[in-house]
């Protein structure tokens, strides 16, 4: 029992000496005091040492205990003030983002209009011809005819060449395939129609531009189809046809089959429209069996030998009762009329008459 009270007694002395450092050493002091004046009282000695020693040791013990409590209150003062500051500077932030966060869309709203007023100060005005697919008819200024189905115009304050939309015409001077039956008739039909009153184009929905930089549209004289007017003439067919640039087909295929039941213009002459161009050789075979009547109207041109051009038909632009005759060189034509033709002879072709003196093979 003695053992468990001393164990308890040390506990509690390394406790108060651990939590109380300044009173224990100033207890040990008034101790050491009391104990000098026990001495000096016994001895009846007169001395003032040991009541100081006494009244220091006190005060030191006095000091520790209230020193003690003291730095305890003031560091729990402390962690309370800065708890509480912490939980107070989030509510600060809080209230101070806030208002910057109402500010903010308000600036924005004020600064919007003269941003859209910059952009578009900066930004050019947007051209109205360049928006796909658009069904508006654009007013160009002829430059010149080139063939049956392509012009020069001045579009947007450039020269371009323009490649009508979804027909196809004889070639008038192609580097291999030379001059096709027909192709100076839609070359002239095509320059009187572009010439014969307010012209425009219209572009579909897929690209404006072919692989050799040409525009690619609809051509109109006073609002009227220049497309449509030369399928229904026989002068053109319906090809090159790549949707979606197919706005216009269903009405181009219906002028075409006008022409076709009326066996007119590249109609007259059989399989020599197809759908992958003109072919020239079954010109040629339809050309042998009309051999007589041209040999005839040869002769009564004033030209001789044997025939070795091509008679056509059913040209829409000739006169009743006349053929155009076809020669793939003078060499050819020679050999009918060796003198060589004048123009408006139905064997003259303009790129014959090289010096350009109206008479072809001279």
């Amino acid at each position: 029992m003695a053992g468990c009270l001393s164990v308890i007694v040390i506990i509690l002395m390394l406790y108060v000496l651990i939590k109380f450092p300044l009173a224990v050493i100033g207890l040990a002091i008034a101790g050491w005091g009391f104990y000098e004046w026990t001495v000096n009282r016994k001895l009846k000695a007169k001395t003032k040492a040991a009541p100081a020693i006494l009244i220091v040791g006190l005060a030191l013990a006095l000091t520790g205990c209230v020193g003690t409590d003291t730095d305890e209150e003031a560091v729990e003062e402390v962690t309370e003030k800065v708890q509480t500051e912490e939980s107070s500077e989030p509510e600060k932030e809080t209230e101070e983002t806030a208002p910057a966060t109402n500010e903010t869309p308000k600036k924005t709203t004020e600064d919007k209009p003269e941003e859209q007023a910059d952009t578009e100060e900066k930004q050019p005005a947007k051209k109205p011809t360049e928006t796909g697919g658009t069904t508006a008819h654009i007013p160009v200024e002829l430059v010149k005819t080139i063939d049956g189905d392509t012009i020069k115009v001045r579009y947007n304050g450039q020269e371009e060449n323009v490649r009508y939309l979804l027909i196809d015409t004889p070639e008038t001077s192609h580097p291999r395939l030379g001059k096709q039956p027909f192709g100076e008739q839609a070359k002239e039909r095509n320059r009187e129609l572009v010439n014969s009153g307010e012209l425009s184009i219209e572009f579909d929905i897929g690209d404006r531009t072919d692989k050799y930089g040409r525009l690619l549209a609809y051509v109109y004289v006073n609002g009227k189809s220049v497309q449509e007017t030369l399928l229904r003439e026989g002068l053109a067919r319906v090809g090159y046809v790549y949707p979606p640039s197919t706005r216009h087909l269903t009405p181009f295929e219906a002028a075409e089959s006008e022409a076709k039941a009326k066996k007119i213009g590249i109609w007259s002459i059989e399989d020599y429209a197809t759908d992958s161009g003109f072919d020239t050789e079954a010109s040629g075979q339809q050309s042998s069996a009309a051999s007589a009547p041209a040999s005839t109207s040869g002769a009564a041109s004033g030209g001789g030998g044997t025939s070795g051009g091509t008679t056509y038909d059913g040209d829409p632009n000739a006169q009743s009762g006349t053929t155009t005759e076809w020669f793939k060189n003078c060499t050819e034509l020679r050999t009918k009329y060796p003198d060589g033709v004048p123009a408006g002879h139905p064997a003259y072709q303009s790129k014959m008459d090289r010096d350009k003196d109206n008479y072809a093979c001279e």
